[in-house]
């Protein structure tokens, strides 16, 4: 548990003895809608990068949609991975193939100090995904626009739906997706933003890696407290 959490809870009971209520009157919900695939207005909560900024050739799109007859609306993130350059291109990649989907910056900060784990709603296709939060810049180079970023990888069982849940301790700090070497904590009342990626090549052992297609609908994500 960080730091930050054991400050909010000892808080929480010191405020509890001085009203004299209980902690349970106290507490938040125990989920948290984050992001919700339906309506279609929920599609510009997000914006879409990928390698072909750099001078790559992979693609992606995401919308809103009801793939399945009669079932409620689900976001689809979906496109090609391609590990070839464009001819010409002066950008220096050290590596291609890959793309993603990014929340626009919040207007201000999403507190999410009272949960410990971040929960999604999914159907893959077999392959491994990047699941990042981005927090308030402190660790890198404070004062800077970059933000902070903390990764999980996702990885789904193709064609079927599936909940998974990642505790928000299992988030490791990343600087450009390589893993800060540092014993650092997420704060997790600073959040700026969120985002889901894929690469061609990494990932869970066993997942589909390579280029070429991918496809990932998106139900839900919220945030739970266990």
């Amino acid at each position: 548990m960080s730091r930050f959490r054991s400050l909010w809870k000892a808080s929480i009971q010191a405020t509890k003895r001085a009203l004299g209520g209980s902690w349970e009157d106290l507490m938040p919900p125990s989920e948290k809608f984050l992001f919700n695939f339906n309506p279609k207005d929920e599609i510009k909560r997000w914006h879409l990068y990928s390698d072909s900024e750099l001078g790559g050739l992979s693609s992606a799109s995401l919308e809103i949609t009801d793939t399945d007859v009669g079932a409620p609306l689900t976001g689809v993130f979906s496109g090609n991975l391609s590990l070839d350059l464009n001819d010409g291109s002066t950008w220096r990649m050290k590596r291609s193939g890959f793309c993603g989907m990014r929340s626009k910056r919040f207007d201000g900060f999403m507190d999410l100090d009272s949960y410990d784990t971040v929960a999604m709603r999914l159907r893959g296709d077999g392959r491994s995904y990047i699941s990042t939060i981005y927090t308030e810049n402190w660790v890198n180079s404070p004062g800077q626009q970059e933000d902070n970023s903390w990764q999980a990888f996702v990885y789904v069982p193709k064609g079927t739906w599936h909940v998974t849940k990642i505790p928000l301790d299992q988030y490791l700090p990343t600087w450009r997706g390589n893993v800060i070497n540092s014993n650092l904590e997420m704060n997790p009342s600073r959040i700026v933003g969120m985002s889901l990626s894929v690469n061609a090549e990494g990932g869970v052992p066993g997942a589909k890696t390579g280029p070429g297609d991918f496809r990932l609908e998106i139900d839900w994500i919220k945030a739970l407290r266990s």
